[in-house]
């Protein structure tokens, strides 16, 4: 079985196939540039001082605005194509998607 690749376009927004849980955490924020961002929990399970510590994080390390990623061994950059990591708070690890001017935690 072929695991399908949630950023290959199937013709359906990530929004549509990432539906927000009714319960999501928001926190928001500003770019080092004064553009408004925000961290999305998705999970709705991480404690308000850790989502604000990534923020936080996120923001420093200028992370949000539009981005250019190329695939593995790719020739080619798609701009605004959405960045995925793992990261760790507490004891769970979660998926982190970041794109353009948002960041949303997922379960693992």
């Amino acid at each position: 079985m072929v695991e399908e690749n949630p950023f290959v376009d199937t013709g359906i927004g990530f929004d549509e196939a990432n539906p927000l849980n009714p319960g999501a955490q928001v926190l928001e924020g500003l770019t080092r540039k004064g553009k408004p961002c925000r961290l999305v929990d998705n999970t709705a399970s991480v404690p308000q001082a850790e989502m604000q510590e990534l923020l936080q994080a996120l923001i420093e390390q200028d992370k949000f605005g539009p981005g250019g990623l190329s695939p593995a061994g790719g020739n080619t950059i798609t701009i605004g194509m959405p960045e995925s990591a793992h990261v760790q708070l507490g004891d769970t690890l979660y998926r982190l998607i970041i794109f353009d001017y948002e960041a949303r935690l997922e379960r693992f």
